[in-house]
């Protein structure tokens, strides 16, 4: 008979097996399956492929559900597209939905509308007159930038559109966002080959100076006295990773896995106190992410991308380098995507995984004792980095010997470029001669599907209160919290305040801790502004969960992206908005959060022409989830790495530090 301790082990492992990453052999299948059943066609695309993850609570119970793949697919000849899935180890199709563009949205930009917008606009005659009548006569140094077209006017309708913008690139090694021709767009039928119109708004000169940092002769000297800094492991990482990807460290348990739409899917966080592996989290992703340009001029107005929607940024991972992006003893893990094509493609080397020291952990030297203690804190590091278009984001997860979860978007690359129109222009910093950076958002939606020891969660608003002098209070100098519990959908949609320190606790409301509380993780937001279009436009309809920093849904396994399953020319409402209405019991239940967070950024002129990394996230730790500090097992460093006197008064460092 199979113990308890055992059982739990083979279920884990089923449950990992059911949510690791699709194979390659799985994508394969799929693309035949489509193929044979007509689905699939010489003219077909495929926007996304991925895995439709089972109900959770059938894996949980110890059932078994067959892996399903679900696809978005486009003929760009016709426009028709479809929404299948198919279940490979079964060879046949489990459902095929075909698209209403006027209800459903369209799926996904594809490669093909890259490179296809610019081959059809340099053909225009409308366009060509545009160009001519600035100066710009040769075609070949035009760089045609296609742009999801957002919300589409009435004569639009029904059609496949990209907004299209041009630049300047005057020689192949040339930046060309440091030359917009600005003032005129194009829009353009990515399915009928179409010019439908080219709107010649203002006459903008063309910024001249270049940006060409990727140049050496251009950036001059590098800066010197700059010493290496080396960072070993001689033993190797304190990790351990299976073929599912199980990630083991420090009592920290995760599978990491990887999706087309979402890039890094995290699954079943766990963390060990004592003999037990503790539930923390079920599943977290970056659901989400969007630009919201705020320059409202009638070239530009409908700026706003969003990159998981309609681009699916987990598609546009870069291959890390070692000793570049990542630094150490680095496990790197491939992602496996599929092509527009439907064949699978290999992005090597897309995750990596190491160790970092992170400062101070804990330290104490006491009077009274004599005693001094010090300990370093370390965490383990998951991340990836993506570029999309200008923008370049790396997406770090952090894992900490104190049980911190932490998140951290690092945004750097190119900031998107206009003609500067005058001195003390509102929407936008003039970042070269001439050349303009409009002002703009990145906002992020985190979703967290909560498990804190187990399915019966709740969330509770927690923030600082004054206490009014009095008899509770006779001196003045008391404060409190304030704790609200958060019971149905309507109640949780929440603002975050850091003037009253507002968090949010999710808690198990069936288990207690051996001081009689429920035992509990913190949610502290960083409380960046949220989404700063009015109410009425249609950035706010199709982006409404960047509206509050804290939305709290009941689980609901078909409710993946908060702008819905098709954002790209969707006229909004999807998503959040939708669900909540239903106005569901999350109080003791299985819950979701989607916690918005983000940067607003007044580009500077130090952000050009490369920006430096600019970054936003959110913390999640302990409380009262714990007996104790949980760090208290971290063993003292080794007297080698601690720094020595050096004979000149500076400090010298092991080598291995």
């Amino acid at each position: 008979m199979t113990d308890p301790e055992t059982a739990a082990t083979l279920v884990d492992a089923s449950r990992a097996a059911a949510l690791s990453t699709l194979t390659e052999a799985e994508i394969t299948t799929n693309q035949r399956i489509l193929e044979r059943e007509g689905l699939a066609t010489a003219d077909t695309h495929y926007s996304y492929v991925g895995l439709v993850e089972p109900d959770k609570r059938v894996l949980l119970a110890g059932g078994h559900e067959p892996r399903r793949v679900r696809s978005f697919l486009i003929d760009m000849v016709t426009g028709l597209s479809h929404d299948v899935v198919t279940a490979p180890a079964e060879d046949r199709v489990v459902s095929a939905h075909v698209l209403d563009p006027e209800v459903d949205g369209a799926v996904p930009v594809v490669l093909r509308e890259f490179g296809y917008v610019e081959e059809v606009v340099h053909r225009d005659e409308r366009w060509l007159a545009a160009m001519a009548k600035r100066g710009l006569t040769d075609v070949s140094k035009l760089r045609v930038n296609p742009l999801s077209a957002g919300v589409l006017e009435e004569a639009e309708r029904g059609r496949r559109i990209q907004r299209c913008f041009t630049f300047v690139q005057n020689t192949p090694d040339d930046l060309g966002w440091a030359h917009p021709v600005d003032g005129v767009t194009v829009m353009v039928d990515v399915v009928t080959g179409e010019v439908l119109d080219v709107i010649d708004y203002a006459l903008l000169p063309v910024p001249q100076e270049d940006g060409n940092y990727h140049l050496a002769s251009w950036r001059g000297p590098d800066l010197g006295g700059l010493k290496p800094i080396e960072i070993t492991q001689p033993q190797g990482p304190s990790f351990t990773i299976d073929d599912d990807g199980v990630i083991d460290w420090a009592g920290w348990r995760l599978q990491v896995g990887f999706d087309q739409r979402e890039g890094l899917v995290l699954h079943d966080i766990s963390i060990a106190d004592g003999e037990r592996q503790r539930p923390v989290i079920y599943r977290a992703s970056i659901a989400e992410m969007v630009v919201p340009y705020g320059d409202p001029s009638p070239q530009r107005w409908f700026q706003n991308f969003f990159d998981g929607g309609e681009y699916l940024f987990g598609g546009f991972a870069n291959s890390l380098e070692l000793g570049c992006d990542c630094i150490g003893d680095i496990t790197y893990l491939d992602a496996v995507v599929a092509g527009n094509d439907g064949a699978p493609r290999v992005i090597k080397q897309a995750i990596c995984i190491h160790e970092e020291d992170a400062g101070i952990l804990w330290k104490h030297s006491d009077n009274w004792n004599g005693s001094s203690e010090t300990r370093r804190n370390r965490r383990l590091v998951v991340s990836f980095f993506m570029t999309v278009g200008n923008y370049d984001y790396g997406f770090y997860w952090y894992f900490g010997l104190d049980g911190t979860i932490e998140f951290e978007i690092k945004a750097t690359g190119i900031v998107f470029t206009s003609a500067y129109p005058h001195k003390g222009y509102p929407f936008a910093t003039e970042i070269a001669p001439g050349l303009g950076a409009p002002n703009h958002q990145h906002l992020f939606s985190a979703r967290l599907d909560m498990m804190v020891d187990g399915l019966s969660n709740a969330v509770d608003e927690v923030e600082a209160r004054r206490v009014p002098r009095g008899s509770a209070n006779p001196s003045g100098t008391g404060f409190t919290q304030a704790v609200t519990r958060l019971h149905r959908e309507s109640d949780a949609q929440r603002v975050a305040d850091n003037l009253s320190g507002r968090v949010w606790f999710v808690s198990n409301t069936e288990v207690q801790n051996r001081l009689g509380e429920q035992v509990g993780w913190v949610l502290y937001p960083e409380g960046k502004p949220l989404l700063l279009a009015d109410s009425e436009s249609d950035i706010y309809r199709r982006a409404t969960f960047t509206t509050k920093h804290l939305w709290v849904t009941a689980y609901e396994p078909s409710e993946l992206y908060p702008a819905g399953d098709f954002v790209n020319l969707h006229r909004g409402g999807a998503g959040i908005p939708t669900w909540v209405a239903a106005d569901r019991n999350v109080d003791g239940t299985d819950i979701v959060l989607w916690h918005t967070f983000g940067l607003t950024h007044f580009p500077r002129v130090e952000d050009w022409p490369i920006m430096p990394v600019d970054t936003a996230g959110f913390v999640l730790k302990p409380h009262g989830f714990f007996r104790r500090n949980p760090s208290l097992e971290v063993p003292a460093a080794s007297p080698t790495h601690c720094a020595a006197p050096h004979p000149d008064g500076h400090t010298a460092h092991h080598p291995h530090h």
